[in-house]
């Protein structure tokens, strides 16, 4: 079958990394695409969000599944623009549809569905404009420290934690009033905050069945030891160490399997992932957030670790056939370490060469912020590269991504170096 998929990062570049492995795919097309999936696919310079030129795509390469990477296209409904077109129906579409991709979409409207279906989470509170003086009140009810949310889309940097209640007054001020994330901050969730140490759960599903996929755990901030601003994310390994077989069933009884039921009694038609952020509080897990895509770079640790054909899986939650499949997961431990660019996540420069990539053993460069210029793969992001290994412990696996890292090279080139400290 012929494949598209829709995006351009380190995830994007993974997803063409194991379909291309699957003798189901007989061409595959990546838009738009980077240097990485270029050496493996056919890029289309087309945005993720112009419906219009995707269906042009998809009809002229007679194209069949659409594997939807970032999160802004479900949002924005290109499931059911597909749905809703005689040319396109018939076309599987890996991703939900516009109603259910509201889990990522509004923050307030996954807390609802959160309480709906008793599914644990902190308690919060939501606020607009018009709201801000309540919303102080509600501060001042908390303890520190103070989780401030913008509702919408903010590209992963919507999240704000301080100490300081009246730093935290006027953050809720800069978000609502002074529009610091423009249309995503319109409201803000107001959280108290969970004590614990992080994890993500992703599960695939086919809106009536699911499959558990490996756990992993990510490091957001850009400094070491956590410190720092926010990041779309530094590195990342899997499987997480301490979660055990107790654990992971708390995982599935208590949050997973609630979920899944959930999008069923809500009537929100899902066919695709479903990336659930959560934290350990003492022995429980807590859900922080609900993304309805594969995040990245986890998937840059999570997909190497599965043994499917991943096309296969697809077709089967395309079918709604997920329960015929059993998941085979590679034992080995995966690492994951993002190189990013110097200045990142603040303001950075791009079409800086990199150098290197033919010196690197024993581990795959995910290119992410990376295009091909006259010949050469230079930068053209803030996240650039993902260095992932395999290994029989995460410290074996992420020894061989920083050995591998110290044979690349790009001007003012950054990375943690400490990814797997907490463990």
């Amino acid at each position: 079958m012929n494949i598209l998929i829709l995006g351009s990062g380190g995830r994007e570049h993974t997803f063409a990394w194991k379909i291309t492995q699957s003798p189901l795919c007989k061409q595959l097309f990546v838009a738009p695409g980077n240097s990485g999936t270029k050496q493996i696919a056919e890029n289309v310079n087309i945005s993720v969000t112009d419906f219009e030129a995707i269906k042009k795509l998809v009809i002229s390469k007679a194209i069949d599944m659409v594997v939807v990477g970032p999160e802004d296209p479900l949002v924005e409904g290109i499931h059911d623009y597909f749905l809703n077109d005689d040319a396109l129906k018939d076309v599987a579409v890996i991703g939900p549809e516009r109603a259910a991709a509201q889990l990522e979409g509004s923050k307030e409207f996954a807390k609802e569905f959160l309480f709906r279906h008793n599914i644990p989470t902190a308690a919060y509170q939501s606020f607009d404009a018009k709201t801000v003086k309540q919303g102080y009140k509600f501060l001042e009810t908390l303890n520190p420290p103070y989780v401030l949310k913008a509702d919408g889309l903010a590209a992963g940097k919507g999240v704000v934690i301080l100490n300081d209640l009246n730093e935290a007054k006027d953050e809720l001020k800069h978000m609502l009033v002074d529009a610091k994330f423009g249309k995503a901050s319109n409201k803000v969730v107001i959280e108290e905050f969970l004590d614990g140490i992080e994890l993500s759960c992703f599960v695939l599903t086919d809106g009536k069945h699911y499959k558990i996929l490996p756990t992993a755990k990510d490091y957001k901030r850009i400094g070491e030891g956590d410190t720092g601003l926010n990041t779309g994310g530094m590195g990342a390994i899997s499987p997480v160490p301490f979660v055990n077989d107790s654990f992971m069933h708390k995982i599935e009884e208590r949050i997973v399997k609630p979920t899944i039921l959930g999008l069923q009694k809500d009537n929100l038609p899902y066919k695709g992932f479903v990336f659930i952020g959560l934290i350990k509080v003492g022995d429980d897990p807590k859900v922080i957030e609900y993304n309805v895509r594969m995040g990245d770079p986890e998937t840059e640790v999570v997909l190497p670790r599965l043994k499917n054909d991943l096309v296969e899986l697809f077709q089967a939650v395309a079918n709604q056939t997920l329960n015929e499949q059993e998941i085979i997961i590679d034992e080995r431990a995966a690492t994951t370490v993002m190189l990013v660019s110097g200045g990142y996540p603040e303001a950075y420069e791009k079409g800086k060469e990199i150098t290197g990539l033919e010196k690197i053993e024993d581990s795959i460069p995910f290119h992410a912020g990376a295009i091909m210029k006259d010949g050469k793969i230079v930068t053209s992001g803030g996240r650039v590269m993902a260095i992932t290994s395999y290994g029989n412990t995460y410290q074996e696996a992420i020894k061989k991504s920083y050995q591998n890292i110290a044979k690349l090279h790009f001007d003012k080139m950054n990375y943690r170096k400490d990814i797997g400290f907490d463990l």
